[in-house]
């Protein structure tokens, strides 16, 4: 029996590693980053634009999808890589996010979570084992368990009471995925914000579980960067090594550096892809706010180091007026770019651990992000 996780190599001064995850659609190299593609789509690319760019999977948002235009329906036309055409790797979600992003509209109970749909009203409620329900009909190779998360200025002991409440609806979670007998693979995920007590008591307790994967969520919503690493860094004794990990939704550069350099192997975020609709761009010196008026004629492309179409074709003036003039091939221009950005900053990752160059490779990138442009 193939193994899910193979370490392929690990950097000698950190706990770094490069390695591959096996799914049902195909390996996915690691470290990886996965865009957001909360409806089954990247806003303003096409499948064949994205997979150019070297996407690996897609990430999508398993609560969207049940609303609209639900789970019967993509079941029905064959799940969720027929229904969208992507025939790579998906992980979806489990809505521990919506639970967090929609709280105005959410109940939280021990049997589940009572959602108000934001669209209509509706009264929705989704147990932990309706939640896998879910994304086991959707058919994505990587499925997450419920989780519950609180803001970071929460009490310590609110927090807790998160945490018993994760590892209650991952033990449901797990009992009802090993009925299903499902080539999917099952992660869980670990809260406690950087309270490292009760981040430790999370971890310990889903590892006693047993998932295919683990990740760390709660994390990067206003936190102290100090207290995040130390977190990883701490977390990074305990996750065992043959399993793979992820950090939920970080997406800055350094943050993700940081994180790989703690044995993180698994990334997603919106942010190079919504900045990107919003006219921020990442460049190897920098950031770049596209609307400035100090780019209304400038010749250069946006990275003179960078590959991608956009910068091969475009300069930043003319990115500038579409920009301004609320040109759909802006957002398409501008998401090709930061999605190129970071997909080949995680190719140089995976690169760098191979040759034990990581440390190196990660100067390199935050002296030239700080360069003036």
């Amino acid at each position: 029996m193939r193994k899910k996780f193979e370490i392929k190599a690990s950097d000698s001064s950190s706990s770094a590693r490069a390695g591959i995850i096996h799914t049902p659609h195909g390996p996915i190299k690691t470290p990886a980053f996965a865009p957001v593609a909360s409806q089954g789509t990247i806003k303003g690319l096409t499948h064949n634009l994205l997979q150019s760019l070297g996407a690996q999977l897609l990430l999508v948002n398993s609560y969207h999808l049940f609303l609209r235009p639900g789970i019967e329906t993509i079941s029905q036309l064959g799940g969720i890589h027929s229904f969208i055409s992507w025939e790579k790797p998906i992980l979806s979600d489990s809505g521990g996010f919506q639970i967090y992003s929609l709280s105005p509209l959410v109940k939280v109970k021990k049997e589940g979570v009572e959602f108000t749909s934001h669209l209509d009203g509706t009264k929705i409620f989704l147990s932990p084992e309706n939640v896998l329900d879910i994304q086991q009909k959707l058919g994505s190779d990587i499925i997450m368990t419920l989780d519950h998360f609180l803001p970071f200025t929460s009490s310590e002991n609110k927090i807790k009471k998160a945490v018993e409440l994760t590892t209650h609806w991952a033990k449901r979670s797990k009992a009802f995925f090993l009925k299903q007998h499902s080539p999917q693979l099952l992660w869980g995920i670990t809260q406690g914000s950087v309270y490292w007590n009760l981040r430790k008591q999370s971890i310990e307790e889903l590892l006693e579980i047993d998932f295919d994967g683990y990740a760390l969520g709660g994390l990067g919503i206003g936190e102290p960067k100090s207290q995040l690493v130390e977190t990883l860094e701490k977390a990074d004794s305990l996750f065992p090594k043959e399993k793979p990990r992820y950090l939920m939704g970080i997406g800055y550069i350094n943050d993700i550096l940081e994180a790989v350099e703690r044995g993180i192997d698994f990334f997603d975020c919106v942010l190079p892809t919504r900045n990107a609709r919003n006219g921020t761009l990442f460049t190897s010196r920098g950031k770049i706010v596209i609307k400035n008026l100090k780019y209304a004629q400038d010749q250069r492309p946006l990275d003179e180091e960078c590959s991608c179409y956009t910068c091969q074709n475009f300069s930043r003036a003319y990115l500038r007026h579409l920009y301004e003039r609320q040109e759909i091939s802006s957002a398409i221009l501008n998401t090709i770019h930061n999605l190129h950005f970071y997909l080949d900053i995680f190719r140089k990752i995976r690169q760098a651990i191979q040759s034990n160059s990581l440390h190196t490779l990660k100067c390199s990138i935050l002296n030239k992000s700080e360069v003036e442009q």
